[in-house]
């Protein structure tokens, strides 16, 4: 199975919108994550529509879009576990883990967040941590940035895709 992850698209109050080859990875992906900050219900309803199967959250941009501050999807028996990771650079990485804790189940479980604009794949007291950057580049980031999981089995593999803006 393939996974599409992005965070922070920020459309449209920094960026006009989410590029072209970020949308075709969208669309070609099996399941697309989303970790908030869309900025704008257009944002949230074009990210579903190039999705065929969405899990997104709330950031802290995102005022009235009726969506969760947490949520949790298992694909192919890794549960990924979606927060934004709003709050302070400063304990990032602990506060998305203690989130990502609180949430999961007993199986294989990865933390997925936002809010940083900075890529990271990390470990936290043995749980693994994703962050994706900004699907469109917006500052504070200088590129566009997106992660492509291949999940089978239990196990995942992880890619990460930057352009320009």
């Amino acid at each position: 199975m393939e996974v599409a992850i992005v965070s922070d698209t920020h459309v449209p109050s920094r960026i006009a919108r989410i590029p072209d080859w970020v949308r075709d990875e969208l669309r070609a992906a099996d399941h697309v994550v989303h970790a908030g900050d869309f900025d704008s219900a257009d944002a949230l309803a074009t990210v579903e529509d190039l999705a065929s199967d969405l899990t997104a959250v709330s950031g802290n941009t995102d005022v009235n879009l009726g969506l969760p501050t947490v949520e949790t999807v298992t694909l192919e028996g890794v549960e990924f576990v979606v927060t934004h990771g709003t709050g302070s650079p400063v304990g990032y990485e602990d506060r998305v883990a203690e989130t990502v804790r609180e949430h999961a189940g007993s199986g294989p479980t990865v933390g997925v967040a936002g809010h940083t604009h900075r890529v990271l794949d990390t470990t936290v007291d043995g749980l693994r941590l994703l962050n994706p950057g900004s699907a469109t580049g917006a500052p504070p980031a200088t590129t566009v940035t997106m992660l492509t999981v291949t999940v089978e089995d239990g196990d995942l593999t992880v890619s990460v895709h930057e352009r320009d803006r």
